[in-house]
Parts: structure tokens; sequence; C-alpha cells
């Protein structure tokens, strides 16, 4: 039964529309060849179903079409679900409908083609039923083959019957044959058994090593042979009805082993949910990689690698702070990074007024009151969520105890998931490319695109380059247009990292919180330890004390209970292991510099990290020394430290390693340094040299000059030959002819 816009589908509580008027199917009884119909102000009429096929004005109201349609639990199908070549076949099909209904291909003769009406389908000479059977005539003796190809096979006249009360912008999709976009089923070879049977076999393979299709096919065998004793093992799928279903359901689920296992788990934990990050400082990524520059950390030191440690923040993309460390970060670098963060940039002597804080809402002059001096147009704030990788400097004890000191929430980016923290990983992609290429010294990407010698173009120290890129990011990185990361809440406009903080003060304030200077001793690593009458505190195997230490309170335990009951707090800075720092009972904002026992009463010795200790505890300990006193290692660590070096040793390798290492110790002792609050106690120039310390450096003074007089010695071994004088060469007279040359050896051809 058709109607205006298709087949009638009668059921109960169908509205008809009849002449225009409304009338609801209550009961059809297609048995008896009748249906009962009722109009909305409660007439009810019985009418026969031939009778409501022959109507003339029958069809279903546009709602209950849609009704229909959507409880038909599949949403409706489009052009676009077609290939093209059954798009092509179906507007081809459909062209011939409208031929046989119009006489035209396209509908209507205002948009004729050339040589159109055929004589069979002009409508002036035919009628409807004659175009009809003129289409289904020419589709008869037309190749099968070839009718296939242009959709037209099956084209008979009942066909053109139907679509010919199709609507126009409907008639392509009704052309297209129903089996290419029929409704997908289940497949039957997947009954209930084998569908637990599955699920069972991938809870399996979740906890195994990695495995093959074939091997969980063969463990769908067993589970349905141990499981299900009558089930058909005929009637299991085959492995590749296996691989398509486990494709279907769970994903081609390509990662390793270990990483789907941890996505599962912080899918269970439902930490997988998208973050939206709609204001400054709410989340902040960290991440390290090599500074492709080689710098030298002297003017006459030997080039080195770098690793440069960026903070971003996601809501402008801002690098409110970064870091350069020689090789590796380390866990209290990260720290001092999350400080810098939330403290003001000072002004540098080369930087003009165009860089000063500009930042509207807030006046530079109340910034600079509160932070005690000139501030720079970079933003800074207190971190909410700090994102990372798993570094070993990232998961350390010592950091998440200074980012819970700052008060952050630790979201640890997930391995292999570079989506986490894809804004810092594309600016380091951006430092590269903007600045780090046009530099000497650019090492590249990646080996084989080095240049010939990298460490002979290197001319910048660190200190140069740490200038450098803060100066770069305060002018040109702050005020680069966003492009694709520009908000959501702007499309079209242009933002850069300075407008994007500057519109999000416009919109919730500005914190104005500046940390205290104790927060630098509140970050370090912190050790519980008791206090030695004689000899201080022990950290890290080295004693360190302080003349406070004399006082009585510190002769007995502390008065601190919990788990560290009785024990005193000192904080240390592994970077440079001459001192630590205790912090008063008294007054908390005051904090002690105890040195190590090892250092002389006046003057200063090189500054030596944790790795340069632990070589120095290891050297003890392989000679069985037991020193009454941290003073009588001094000698052995200045050995280590390498300097007094045999001249032997001086042009090899192993001597440059060392500078290297040395001047690597001196750059982070010189980092921790400038991270303090208040200068070294330790005067930077000796008063009065130590004599042990003048009789090391005559020593080397000696060594040296006696390589350079051995050297000269082995330059001129025949000595000097003094020449004649001009009155000898004279007397024979200026026009003779000089003595014959005895003869020689003969001279070789060439």
């Amino acid at each position: 039964m058709t109607g205006g816009r298709g087949l009638l589908d009668l059921s109960p509580g169908a509205v008809l529309v009849l002449n225009g008027v409304e009338w609801t199917a209550r009961e059809i009884a297609p048995q008896l060849g009748r249906l009962v119909l009722e109009h909305a102000d409660g007439r009810v009429e019985t009418r026969s179903i031939s009778w409501l096929v022959n109507h003339r004005d029958a069809r279903l109201a546009r709602a209950v079409v849609a009704s229909a349609a959507a409880g038909s639990g599949i949403q409706p199908r489009a052009a676009t679900d077609l290939t093209e070549s059954q798009l092509r076949q179906a507007v081809n099909r459909a062209e011939h409908v409208r031929e046989a209904v119009t006489g035209f291909r396209e509908g209507s003769a205002e948009r004729a083609r050339p040589g159109e009406p055929r004589p069979a389908y002009n409508p002036d000479n035919t009628t409807l039923t004659e175009r009809r059977q003129a289409k289904v005539d020419e589709v008869k003796v037309m190749d099968p083959r070839e009718a296939q190809m242009l959709g037209l096979s099956g084209l008979g006249l009942r066909t053109l019957q139907g679509l010919s009360t199709v609507a126009p912008q409907d008639l392509v999709l009704a052309c297209a044959d129903g089996r290419w976009t029929r409704r997908r089923g289940g497949r039957r070879s997947i009954t209930v058994e084998i569908r637990e049977a599955i699920f069972a076999v991938r809870r399996e393979c979740a906890e195994r090593s990695r495995i093959t299709m074939s091997a969980k096919h063969r463990l769908l065998h067993q589970y349905v042979n141990e499981t299900f004793p009558d089930f058909p093992q005929e009637k299991v799928p085959c492995r590749h009805t296996l691989a398509a279903v486990w494709l279907e359901w769970f994903g081609s689920e390509g990662g390793r082993q270990r990483y789907v296992r941890s996505a599962a788990a912080a899918a269970e934990a439902g930490v997988q949910s998208r973050i939206v990050v709609h204001r400054p400082g709410q989340v902040l990524a960290l991440d390290s990689t090599p500074l492709p520059v080689k710098l030298r950390e002297t003017v006459f030191g030997e080039p080195t690698d770098m690793t440069l440690t960026l903070a971003l923040d996601l809501y402008t993309h801002s690098a409110p702070a970064f870091r350069l460390t020689p090789k590796g970060e380390r866990s209290v670098d990260v720290a001092m990074l999350l400080r810098d963060v939330m403290l003001p940039l000072p002004m540098r002597a080369s930087w003009g007024e165009e860089m000063q804080w500009p930042y509207p809402g807030v006046p530079s002059e109340i910034v600079a009151e509160f932070a005690g001096h000139d501030v720079a147009a970079l933003p800074f704030f207190a971190p909410e969520t700090v994102t990372t990788d798993h570094g070993g400097s990232y998961k350390s004890h010592d950091l998440v105890a200074a980012e819970r000191e700052l008060g952050c929430n630790v979201l640890p980016a997930r391995a292999l998931r570079p989506t986490d923290k894809f804004a810092v990983e594309r600016a380091f992609s951006g430092f590269k490319t903007l600045l780090f290429e046009h530099l000497l010294g650019f090492t590249g990407t990646d080996v084989a695109d080095r240049g010939s010698d990298p460490e002979l173009d290197a001319t910048l120290t660190v200190n140069q380059m740490e200038h450098l890129i803060a100066t770069w990011i305060v002018q040109v990185w702050q005020n680069r247009e966003l492009g694709e990361y520009a908000p959501a809440w702007g499309p079209g406009e242009r933002h850069s990292p300075n407008s994007l903080f500057a519109a999000a003060m416009n919109q919730g304030g500005f914190s104005l919180r500046i940390p205290d200077p104790s927060l630098y001793y509140r970050l370090l690593p912190r050790h519980n330890v008791k206090i030695h009458p004689r000899r201080g505190v022990k950290i890290l195997g080295l004693w360190y004390s302080a003349d406070l230490f004399a006082e009585d309170r510190y002769q007995h335990p502390s008065a601190r209970g919990g788990r560290h009951a009785g024990r005193w707090v000192v904080s240390s800075d592994r970077r440079d292991r001459r001192t630590v720092f205790f912090q008063d009972p008294d007054d908390h904002s005051l904090w002690h510099t105890l040195r190590w026992n090892g250092l002389p009463p006046e003057g200063e010795i090189p500054a030596f990290s944790d790795r340069t200790a632990a070589d120095l505890l290891a050297e003890v300990a392989r000679h069985g020394l037991a020193p009454k006193s941290d003073a009588e290692l001094l000698p052995l660590l200045l050995g280590l430290l390498g300097d007094v070096t045999p001249v032997s040793a001086w042009p090899s390798r192993s001597a440059k390693k060392k500078r290297v290492a040395r001047s690597h110790e001196q750059s982070r002792a010189a980092a921790a340094a400038a991270d303090r609050p208040t200068p070294e106690p330790v005067s930077a120039e000796p008063a009065v040299m130590p004599a042990r310390w003048r009789d090391q450096s005559r020593a080397v003074q000696e060594a040296v000059d006696s390589d350079r007089r051995r050297r000269r010695q082995a330059a001129t071994a025949s000595g000097p030959t003094a020449p004649p004088l001009l009155d000898d060469s004279l007397r024979g007279g200026l026009f003779l002819l000089p003595a014959a040359v005895p003869d020689s050896e003969p001279l070789e051809n060439t």
C-alpha cells in the first residue's frame, strides 16, 4: 500500500491523513480485511483495507513517520553512506525513473539535456504508462552486465510505479539497493557460550605476556571444551572470525602489555576523564630535554652538554620558568623550578621598559613593592596540578614531598601517551626552530644531522645561554601568536600567552602571592637525625656542626613526637655538600648553616656534590680508614677533585672528563648558591691561604715549570750555532765564486 511518501506501514495507533483529516487506527484485522478508524471528536468508523488501498489521498502523518524511523533502533540512512560507485549507480537509476515519468533525465523541461525528449518519452505524444513500458523494453534489450553496471537491472514496471510516488528529494536514496545499507546484525556464530569464552580469554590475556591471535583462538577452544563440554567444537568460530570480533569489541590493542594494563588501571580508577583547563596555573606541565646546543660552563671551559627543564602553563602556553642543568636534572632542580614559577622574574640590566610588568589590573608598582624589585613581563602563579613524565627525578620522594609542601596535585602522564603533555613537547620544538637552530654549537635533532665539529663552534657560556633564553621568552615567546592553540571561547581571534593571561586576570582576578625566602629550605630533602655532642649531625655519611650545638638544649633529644620522635630535622642540598641547613626551634623563619667538619676554619675549598662525596666515602672504605675527624678526609677529597694531577695525565681523555666533571660541580654549587635567599656565610676569597694549600700550589707550579723546561730541552737538543762574522765572509772578495761543494750521494730522480 502506497502513500505520498512511500509505503503505509499500518499498526495500531498509527495516524492516517485522509483528505486532509487525521484518523487514528485503533484496531487492524488483516485476516478479516478491515480496520477501525477513530476521529479526534470521538467518531469511530470501520473501513475495509481495500477501500484504504484505493483511497486517492491517504498518507501517514509526518510525526508518525518520524517516530517510526526513530523507533527502528538505527539512524536514517543518507547518501553519504554510499560509496562513489554505488552513488553513481543510484543517480543513474534515478535519472531513468525521472525520464519515464516526465520525459527528461533531470525531471523538468527547463533543464533538458541535448536531444531530449527522446521520441519514446516525449510527454506531448505519449502517456505515463507508455513511457514506463518503453523504459522497461529499453532495459530488457540491454546487455545484463551493462544493465547491472548502470544499476538498471531489475527495473520493471511495478518498480517504476513504486518509485514514481517517491518525493524528488528522496529519489536517489530510494533508487539505491537496500542491501548496500542494510541493518548490521550480530554474528550467528557468536553464541552466548562463545561470548562468555571470548571475554574470559581477554581477561586472561590482560595479565599474561603478549600472545598472537592464534594462541588466543586455542585458549578459546580450551575454555569452551572445559566449561561447556556439550558444545560442538565445530561451531567454535575460526581464527579470522575471532580476530574480526576482537577488533570490533576491544579495538586494535596495539600497545605494549605493560601500558595496556596501566591504561586499564587508570580507566578503573576514573582518571581518564578529560580535563578542561580554564585558568592559568590550573595545570603545569614539566619536562626535560637535552639542550641541542653545545655550551661552555666558563669562557675557557670544555664544551659540554646541558639539559633544559621547562615549566609550561597549559592554559596560556606561557613559560614561567626554566632551568639549565649539567647532564641531567635532579629532584632538587625540579623543586627549585617550581619555586621559580611562584616567584616574579626580576628585571635585568640590559632589559628596557618594554619588558616590564604590562598586565592590567595590577600596577607594576604594587608588584614591585611586593617582590622587592622591578618585575619582568612574565606571569607567575601558584601551580595547582603538576603533570610530569616518569623520569627518575620526577618520581623521587624528595620531589613529591616538595610538591606537597607547595600544595600541588601530582598528575603523572600515562606512559607512552604524549597527548597528556603534548603542549610542552611542542614548546621544545618551537624553542629549537625559533631560537636554538640559529646559534653556534647547534647539534641538530639527530647524530646523523650533526655538523662536522659542533664542539669547536661552541662559544656561548651557560650564563650567556640562560640570559639569552630568558630574554627570548619575555620578548618573543610571550608575545607570539598561538595559532591552533588559541582558546575555544575566541574563535577567529588572535591571542598570545600574554593576552590570554591578561584576559584571565580580567575575568577571574589575580592572586598576588609571593612566597617567603624560607621556601628554599622547605623544598630541600629533610633528614631526621640525632645531634652528637662533639661531632654534630651526620648527613649522608658526612658530619656537620655549628657553634649553636654547644647550647644545652641541643645536648638532649628533640621534643618532637610522632614517627621520628626525639630527632632533629636537617635539610640538605645535594648540589653543594659543603653545608646543610638547620631550622631554629624557637624562630621557624630562621635557618642556621651547618658547615662540614672537614672544612678549614678559614677560606673555602672547591665545591663538591653528592657524587664526589660518595666517591670519597668509597675511597675511605677501600683503604680501611677510620679517621677521628672529617678534617683528615680533606687531603683525600682534594685528590678526588683533581686539583693535583700528574703531568703525565694532562693530555689524556680521563683528565678532560675530570675537568668537565669538576666544572659541572662548580655549576651545581653556583646554582645552589643562587637559589638560597642569603649569600654563603663562607667568604668567597680566602684571607689567608693555609700552609698545606700553599705547598700543594707550589708543587703544581714546580711540576708545570719542569714540564715546560723538559719540552724546551727536547726541542733544542743540539744547541744553537752562531753564524760567521760578516768580515770573514767578505775577505775573499765580493765577486769571487763560492767554493765547490763536495760530491755527495746522487739525488734520486723525481
